[in-house]
C-alpha cells in the first residue's frame, strides 16, 4: 500500500489454460466427484451432472478447488474465493505469450525495471519483487 501500511488481505490472481486430452476421463471423474459429495442435494446433484456431461469446462470447474490451494499454506486462512471456467475456442497454444492479453501488461516489469531489480538485491527482496507472467509448459 502506498501509505506505508500493509494489509493482511492479499488478492491472488491465477489464470490457467488447461488442455483437455481425454473428455471421457474428465467427465467421468467429475461425475464420480459429484456422486461422492455428501453436501449436494439430489436436485442440485442431478442438475450438476447434466451440466458436467454437456460442458468439459464445467467438469473441470467441479474438480478444481482453489480452497485446497490455500489451506495447506502455513499462516494463512482463506477469506473469500470464487472461480469459473470457460471454453477458449480462439486459443492458439503455439502463439507467443502476450502480457496484455492476460491483463498483466501494466503489472509486468519492463526489461529496465527487471535489470534494476536484479541490481537491487534480486527477486527475493521487496524492491525486486514484480509480477511473474504465466509459465508455459510446452
Amino acid at each position: 500500500m502506498s501509505n506505508g501500511e500493509t494489509s493482511r488481505f492479499v488478492r491472488l490472481h491465477i489464470d490457467l489454460v488447461v488442455e483437455i486430452t481425454d473428455i471421457g476421463r474428465l467427465t467421468g471423474a467429475a461425475l464420480d466427484h459429484l456422486d461422492s459429495d455428501p453436501t449436494l442435494a439430489d436436485e442440485e446433484r442431478e442438475q450438476s451432472r447434466v451440466t458436467v456431461r454437456e460442458d468439459p469446462a464445467e467438469a473441470l470447474a467441479h474438480l478444481l478447488d482453489p480452497v485446497r490451494f490455500v489451506t495447506a499454506v502455513p499462516g494463512t486462512e482463506l477469506a473469500q474465493a470464487s472461480w469459473s471456467s470457460e471454453e477458449m475456442t480462439d486459443y492458439d497454444p503455439d502463439a507467443e505469450w502476450d502480457a496484455a492479453e492476460w491483463g498483466l501488461a501494466d503489472e509486468a516489469p519492463d526489461a529496465d525495471e527487471a535489470a534494476d531489480a536484479g541490481d537491487a538485491g534480486g527477486a527475493g527482496d521487496a524492491a525486486g519483487a514484480g509480477a511473474v507472467g504465466p509459465h508455459r509448459t510446452r
